[in-house]
């Protein structure tokens, strides 16, 4: 697909688009950062997820099993990894992509975040883990991220 060249006045709306999509994407960042140190910190669970979804705390895990603990460790540090690089690859497929036009990148960087959506979000709720404090970031980032998906959209449509 290749970069199209929109009318002046589509972009600028191209722009501020791309701007909210990459900002959208370094709030995933952000929120991967604060995932990563908690994970390192005496709360150890994710953020918004307290005694109310989970009754044990780190010392109770790490007493029961120090395997589980450190299985559960990783596993925080994997998806901070994962989601940071998720944010990191919308911001620059926003930036670099979008902002000029290419859509290509326009389809990337809305297709990683759906995908990645679609298949963390759902199992939230079946157990309660769906807390506003736990999910309440992401829809905030998810909210600026379509914002700037819908304008950008608006900026590389052809005049009719």
């Amino acid at each position: 697909m290749a970069a199209i060249q929109p009318p002046l006045a589509n972009q600028s709306r191209l722009r501020t688009g791309a701007a909210l999509m990459t900002l959208g994407g370094l709030a995933f960042v952000g929120y991967a950062a604060v995932f990563l140190v908690l994970n390192f910190s005496g709360a150890f669970l994710e953020l918004g997820i307290g005694p109310e979804q989970v009754d044990k705390g780190k010392a109770e895990i790490e007493a029961f099993s120090p395997q589980l603990s450190h299985y559960i460790s990783h596993i925080h540090i994997a998806l901070a990894g994962f989601i940071a690089a998720t944010g990191l690859a919308i911001a620059g497929l926003a930036w670099y992509g979008v902002r000029r036009g290419e859509r290509w990148a326009f389809a990337t960087a809305v297709v990683v975040p759906v995908v990645g959506l679609a298949v963390a979000l759902p199992a939230h709720y079946p157990w309660g883990l769906a807390t506003l404090g736990h999910l309440g970031p992401v829809y905030l980032a998810v909210l600026i991220f379509l914002a700037g998906v819908a304008v950008a959209y608006s900026g590389m449509r052809r005049p009719q």
